[in-house]
């Protein structure tokens, strides 16, 4: 094709073709740059799976492919590729990169026989099988590399596979003729391998490819082939990225005494691949191949390092090691760029799951994807009492974040940040706690009551709640008797609590009146404890029952004694959200309809955030934006509360549906951004210690925050969903945890008053709770009404 053509087809270039061969080389590594999108470089963290070395091609340049060696398996066996797998699960690697030659079994009998003893026909057969087996058994993302492959093939590996890819290498057919690289290679045929890579795009399969750079083509056929493959991934969207890599000749090859690239032939080809495809194609080259230079390929414009192992060699090019992670993360920052962990398909796919991963396959992603569509950075997992891996730094400088409020853009980006920059988030966000509150931080003595666990809404996270439909979850289905609730509030109160907070399920018999019969029984015997309960939820749903409006019944509840309203049921006030997690709960205007309510009868509220499940940092941003503004309105919210999602017995988890929730990192900055976004609106921000553990809370206060909740006494909720760091921690624990982080300890009331020292002498040295009754729901005889209010539902319908 010549250029004329070329330019001829590809119209849309950002550069035309003359321009770039004439280009000077600094003049295009600068454009390459400045289109490269972002600050993260990526890489995945992998483990080589050589399935077999056997290969029906013969390209002149490869030492990978060899013919059978008397006394040597063709294949690994199952356990020889779960060996490695395992040894990867165990280094923290994300992917399982297959690679194999092509069709062996067409040329060796050797393959023949062992694959028949395999009880396999082919060898994409056994590579199904073993990929399978590394999925389900060590949860490692296989990525396959089979070579040239057909529809029905493809199809057969989409449901054991994360991703695919094939290199092009060249679209240059005369390499293929006696003499050049590719001769006697029938699967290098390019029309062939463009084939394969079409059929990917229809069949939606996340797919990799790329150019060799140095075996004989001209630079007018690279770019040809970087034109072929653009236009393959902008017709089906499926290419994730184009790999820009060097030749290496290599001896006992035919192409040993051929010429290498030099690095500038390598940097004016990666460039180049970043100016035809754009800021939106992820660029790779590996940095193994470049040896001591590598840090130069960013000045070119790459975006991804591609796969890099702890655990096993480039069995491709076993003679170039991969650079130790720490170089290749201090290479990257000294650009003034940042290394970050992905998965073997990158976030625009991750984001949309449904359409491009097989659903056998999905559930895997999710557990091993962070809230952008990464790789999880760690293992840590909220109530789960692994140590933090995350330290926040004391020597961080402070993000500047001067001028204006923070709009949902630059929230979204803080609440993605990384490395140096996410501790500069989190030293803007303790300065300003420090400039707001001082060194203080608050807690109150309160008793949690979980009235029943029985519950009719069905929210995907909810590991609490027990129907029917949830036998399989902790506990018997059970509703506690008004005269216990009553007895707690009593024994809360002789223990020093100044608050009663008071949730639970929705049983499908409750009405309105149930609610206002709890605050009046508690009113009435212990006069001088503060009811702090009820979710938006109930209220819409009590309010809906009698037939009032929210701030009629509002009033009511306020009147017998309700002191003010917890901000569950919040979730995240982002309904694209909500309809995955709790569809038929309140929606975003329902749960801040009902707040506005409170504030305007007088009662005040908190807001809460439960995050990392199906949610995103763009979620995130809205959920504290949208608080921000109803606080504007009615000034009535008193904290913002994140909440982890704890993952380990939720239903959504189990069923693949949602994240292993979020990733400290991501724990540290929600509180971090928090106090930045809200401020100066909301002043207090708190954390869960029943989800973060002592070193947790620790690192939180750090991070922004000046408030640590409640004793709680009696917490089953997060218990429910597995966490494991306890039910109460009384004031001496409490303040023991705020010191030790060089902090003040106060106790405080609901409202952020101060309790009375009678109180607070109370609180100390409190004697064991007795154990709590919990009636069978069976024995209160309720009837649910025929028709059951559902919020969620009705408003989806209104639409």
């Amino acid at each position: 094709m010549t250029n004329d053509e070329m330019e001829g087809r590809h119209a849309r270039m950002l550069v035309p073709v003359r321009d770039l061969l004439a280009a000077p080389l600094d003049e295009l590594l600068a454009e390459a740059r400045r289109l490269r999108r972002g600050p993260l470089v990526t890489y995945s963290p992998k483990v080589f799976v050589p399935l077999t070395k056997l290969c029906r091609d013969v390209c002149g340049y490869c030492t990978f492919a060899r013919p059978p060696r008397r006394g040597e398996r063709a294949y690994l066996t199952e356990e020889e590729v779960l060996e490695i797998a395992r040894a990867g699960a165990a280094a923290g690697c994300r992917e399982a990169l297959f690679t194999l030659g092509d069709r062996p079994e067409l040329r060796y009998r050797a393959a023949r026989e062992e694959l028949h003893a395999l009880g396999c026909e082919t060898t994409l057969e056994y590579l199904e099988r073993c990929a399978r087996l590394v999925l389900e058994e060590t949860g490692l993302l296989p990525h396959l590399n089979p070579g040239v492959l057909t529809r029905a093939e493809l199809g057969a590996l989409r449901p054991v596979s994360a991703s695919m890819g094939i290199m092009l290498e060249t679209t240059a057919e005369r390499l293929g003729e006696r003499g050049g690289p590719h001769w006697a290679s029938p699967d290098k045929v390019p029309g062939r391998r463009l084939e394969t890579i079409r059929l990917a795009g229809e069949l939606r399969v996340p797919f990799t490819s790329g150019i060799l750079v140095g075996i004989g083509e001209t630079r007018e056929e690279r770019i040809e082939a970087l034109l072929a493959l653009r236009a393959l991934g902008e017709e089906h969207g499926h290419l994730q990225e184009v790999i820009v890599q060097n030749f290496r000749a290599k001896p006992g090859t035919r192409m040993a005494s051929h010429p290498e690239p030099s690095l500038e032939e390598h940097l004016w080809s990666i460039a180049v691949a970043r100016i035809l495809l754009g800021p939106s194609w992820h660029v790779q080259a590996p940095p193994n191949l470049a040896f001591d230079d590598f840090p130069r390929l960013l000045d070119a414009g790459i975006d991804d390092w591609g796969g890099v192992s702890p655990v096993t060699i480039d069995h491709v090019n076993p003679e170039a090691p991969w650079p130790e992670l720490e170089l290749l993360a201090e290479a990257t920052r000294g650009r003034g760029l940042e290394l970050a962990p992905r998965l073997p398909l990158y976030p625009g796919h991750v984001a949309d799951l449904e359409r491009w991963v097989d659903p056998a396959v999905a559930p895997y992603v999710r557990r091993a994807a962070d809230a952008a569509g990464l790789a999880r950075d760690d293992s840590w997992a909220p109530g789960d009492p692994a140590a933090v891996p995350l330290v926040v730094r004391r020597d961080a400088p402070p993000l500047g974040l001067e001028g204006d409020e923070l709009g949902e853009e630059e929230a979204t980006r803080l609440l993605d940040a990384r490395g140096e920059e996410a501790q500069r988030v989190f030293a803007a966000a303790d300065r300003l706690r420090r400039d707001v509150c001082g060194d203080e931080v608050t807690y109150v003595v309160t008793r949690n009551v979980q009235y029943t666990n029985v519950c009719y809404f069905r929210c995907g996270f909810c590991a609490f709640s027990k129907g029917k439909l949830a036998e399989n979850l902790r506990g018997a289905p059970y509703l506690v008797p008004l005269e216990e609730i009553v007895r707690r509030a009593e024994e809360a109160w002789e223990r020093g609590a100044t608050e009663v907070c008071l949730q639970g399920g929705i049983h499908p018999a409750f009405t309105g009146e149930y609610y206002a019969d709890v605050v009046s029984a508690i009113r009435a015997a212990v006069t001088g404890i503060h009811v702090h309960a009820f979710s938006a939820l109930e209220i819409w749903q009590g309010a809906a029952t009698l037939g009032l409006g929210l701030g009629e019944y509002l009033a009511r509840l306020r009147d017998l004694g309700l002191g003010s309203l917890p901000g569950t049921a919040a979730e995240v006030l982002d309904d694209e959200v909500r309809r995955v997690i709790c569809p038929d709960k309140v929606t975003t205007e329902q749960w801040l309809e009902v707040h506005d309510a409170a504030h305007r009868v007088g009662l005040r509220s908190n807001v809460t955030l439960m995050f990392g499940h199906a949610d995103t940092p763009r979620s995130w941003a809205r959920h504290l934006l949208r608080a921000r503004e109803q606080q504007r309105r009615s000034g009535g919210f008193t904290e913002f509360v994140p909440l982890p999602f704890v993952p380990m017995e939720a239903p959504m988890y189990l069923q693949g549906r949602a994240r292993r929730g979020p990733t400290f990192r991501e724990v540290l900055l929600v509180h971090a951004v928090a106090r930045l976004a809200l401020h100066p609106w909301i002043p207090h921000v708190q954390a869960s210690w029943v989800k973060l553990g002592r070193d947790g809370t620790r690192e939180a206060l750090r991070a922004g925050v000046d408030d640590l909740g409640g004793t709680l006494m009696n917490e089953s909720i997060s218990r429910s969903a597995g966490a494991l760091h306890g039910q109460e921690l009384p004031p001496e624990a409490m303040e023991e945890l705020i010191r030790s982080a060089g902090r003040v300890p106060r106790q405080r009331t609901t409202l952020y008053g101060v309790p009375s020292a009678e109180r607070v002498r109370a609180s100390f040295g409190a004697p064991p709770l007795a154990p709590p009754v919990d009636a069978p729901v069976k024995d209160a005889g309720l009837v649910a009404p025929p028709r059951l209010v559902r919020p969620g539902l009705l408003a989806a319908r209104a639409r």
